[in-house]
């Protein structure tokens, strides 16, 4: 059985996603009170996830944060944001959480974010070391509205990252989770153009991907997807065939904690972890890219100069 460790100063919240995690996909959950509690409890057995506030006394997510990526750097970290947190989250995700759910959305988001990371997890505890020792690589992916799929890319893509240099094996699940975040946006906005799916459930969502698919235009439309993999960077380039949209209004608009538009989110989610992500003119092309880690970084990190 998995183990999660649910730091939050609110005995409401602590007990509302203890709960979730453990009625849905049958975790066992401890819980506490903030930072410094939470680096107590963290002895062997370790947790397989650490859910998190980032506001609370004593110590706060995002020293949280920190704490455990130089001690436990395997241990992803879900942080959970409130309105006016956006940067404070930012900088979290910046310096290792995997992830982030807010607060206002726990009910429809944290179930799925949880599973998706502890599936990718589980996926690359399997990879074979042989990409360690990849040098290049270029794919070209034409891919259905399925979300499956994309997810198999997803992970696919984060086992080949081994061979690109990153601060730590988190990292490569952080970039993983970005990009299937970038995914999901090109086929459900771009071309399934639904709205909000945000709003849906999972079958809700599932049942309109399958009608919009077999519904023209929708149905004729496929995701191209460039991989391109390198010992000094990895460069992807989504492009669907949907009418695109006003980018650059879209990424002033994005916001970790848009409660509206998972979208927006998911943008601003993007330009945290990767070093950079541009859009075509139409607004139907997006690539990122995320560089290897170089030693100047590393004395950046230890804080030398």
């Amino acid at each position: 059985m998995s183990t999660l460790l649910v730091v939050d100063d609110s005995a409401v919240d602590r007990k509302l996603v203890s709960g979730l995690l453990s009625r849905e996909l049958g975790w066992s959950a401890v819980s506490c009170e903030n930072g410094k509690e939470a680096l107590a409890l963290l002895e062997p057995p370790l947790p397989d996830l650490i859910v998190t506030d980032l506001q609370m006394p004593e110590m706060n997510g995002l020293e949280l944060v920190e704490m455990v990526k130089d001690e436990w750097p395997f241990i992803p970290i879900v942080l959970l944001t409130a309105k006016g947190s956006e940067q404070i989250a930012a900088d979290a995700l910046r310096r290792g959480a995997a992830s982030y759910v807010p607060k206002r959305r726990l009910g429809q988001d944290l179930v799925d974010a949880v599973r998706r990371i502890l599936s990718y997890v589980d996926s690359d505890r399997t990879s074979l070391r042989l990409n360690h020792y990849l040098c290049e690589s270029t794919q070209v992916f034409d891919l259905r509205n399925d979300l499956d799929q994309l997810e198999q890319l997803a992970r696919h893509i984060q086992q080949q990252l081994r061979c690109l240099p990153l601060s730590d094996e988190t990292e490569r699940l952080r970039v993983s989770l970005a990009l299937e975040e970038a995914l999901r946006n090109s086929c459900l906005h771009g071309n399934l153009e639904m709205d909000n799916p945000s709003k849906m459930d999972r079958e809700q969502l599932l049942q309109m991907i399958k009608r919009r698919s077999s519904e023209r235009p929708y149905s004729q439309r496929h995701l191209r997807v460039t991989v391109r993999i390198d010992r000094d960077s990895a460069s992807f380039t989504v492009q669907d065939e949907g009418v695109g949209f006003d980018h650059q209004a879209r990424l002033k608009a994005a916001v970790l904690d848009d409660q509206e538009h998972a979208s927006t989110r998911g943008l601003a989610l993007m330009r945290t972890i990767f070093d950079e992500v541009s859009f075509n003119s139409t607004g139907n092309q997006i690539t990122l890219v995320k560089h290897s880690i170089t030693a100047d970084d590393l004395l950046d990190d230890d804080g030398s100069q």
